[in-house]
């Protein structure tokens, strides 16, 4: 197997993962926390695993024109949650 294989190979099996895990729980995530939801522990070691692949695959997709899109949508939808749920955590924590 070439290296543009097995990089081929690692990128589909990341957006495979995307696609059928990682996205719709990061949907779920996010519509509770547009709600007024805190993250749970869970939530947060869900939302580090995804941080982590994104960096790890980020080298790959600057090669991929076709996935940049995508990537970036993810990587918004990340910072979407994380910037709500911290939201909520303040008003949750009240003032002081």
């Amino acid at each position: 197997m070439t290296d543009s294989q097995e990089q081929e190979g690692v990128t589909i099996a990341f957006l495979e993962r995307f696609e059928k895990f990682r996205l719709p729980r990061a949907l779920e995530i996010k519509e509770r926390v547009d709600q007024g939801a805190t993250l749970e522990t869970f939530d947060m070691d869900f939302l580090a695993r995804v941080f982590e692949d994104a960096q790890r695959i980020k080298p790959m997709v600057d090669q991929r024109p076709d996935l940049q899109a995508l990537y970036s949508r993810a990587v918004d939808l990340y910072h979407q949650i994380t910037e709500q749920a911290l939201a909520n955590e303040e008003r949750a924590s009240g003032p002081g």
